[in-house]
């Protein structure tokens, strides 16, 4: 990976279509009591959930299609390897936060899962859900809930399980996402993340930064034409913490026998953790 021993302008505007750098060295500090990370950049704190709205309000027609080729088809076997990892059943409700256009949710449901409470912040994006949830007959089974994961409009101890897919990188405040889903989950409940994580396959490193830095933008410039919106979503797996630093959150936040797993050589990671 190309290490920068300085940051880049964080508020410079970059050219649609632009490769990006890879991330600066310490990049995953960037922000303090007052600023947080966007990509790259640092915004204040109370500017970045409104960023990311308008990230997933610009990408949400295209959102599934763009999935297939930023991850090559894969992000399919990693989805259906965490919705096997969650394992609700029909006596199991499950929060999936951050649901998106309802991928997570629909596998679930087709599954087996009792109930799935589809959350997500952004409107746009449960709007794609709901039309597709009809389109597959799953309506029945869901209910949709706009809200932010910081802020999870349940009861304390109201469902077996709770996942997140893709998301939480998105989320402003992480800790207080995982203290949420921590709260809203019965003792013995479980709660699982699927994120992009840190590669550990060293092969791997250096196609996956040609791959995230000079093709993404691209394709979203040609597919979504949106090269910016692409730009930032690169930008946030490369500021995301990992797989250890995101498993010692989950620990403060209160959850128990804390776990993960690698896919793809650490591209993506499954962590769990139980409410006990």
């Amino acid at each position: 990976m190309t290490e920068r021993n300085t940051p880049p302008e964080r508020n410079a505007p970059r050219p649609a279509g632009a490769a990006i750098e890879a991330a600066p060295e310490g990049a995953a500090s960037i922000g303090n009591d007052s600023t947080i990370d966007f990509g790259f950049r640092a915004v204040p704190r109370e500017e970045k959930a409104g960023l990311v709205r308008q990230v997933f309000d610009s990408v949400a027609p295209r959102y599934d299609l763009m999935n297939d080729l930023m991850s090559l088809g894969l992000h399919r076997a990693w989805k259906s390897a965490f919705v096997a990892a969650i394992g609700a059943s029909r006596r199991e409700t499950l929060l999936d936060l951050a649901g998106g256009t309802g991928d997570i949710a629909f596998r679930a449901l087709e599954g087996g899962a009792g109930r799935v409470i589809l959350s997500d912040i952004n409107p746009s994006m449960l709007q794609v859900a709901q039309g597709r949830a009809l389109e597959r007959g799953l309506a029945a089974g869901l209910t949709f809930l706009c809200t932010d994961a910081e802020h999870i409009p349940l009861p304390d101890r109201s469902v077996e399980k709770a996942s997140i897919a893709f998301g939480l990188r998105n989320c402003t405040d992480k800790p207080a996402v995982l203290r949420e889903a921590r709260r809203v989950l019965r003792p013995g409940g479980r709660f699982h993340c699927l994120e992009f994580s840190r590669v550990e396959v060293a092969a791997l490193a250096p196609l996956y930064d040609a791959w995230s830095f000079q093709v993404l933008p691209r394709l979203g410039a040609r597919i979504a034409r949106d090269a910016e919106s692409y730009q930032y979503l690169a930008e946030s797996i490369r500021m995301f913490p990992d797989q250890e630093s995101l498993a010692a959150m989950m620990r403060e936040a209160g959850l128990e026998r804390v776990a993960h797993r690698n896919l793809s050589g650490g591209i993506v990671a499954i962590h769990t953790g139980w409410r006990l």
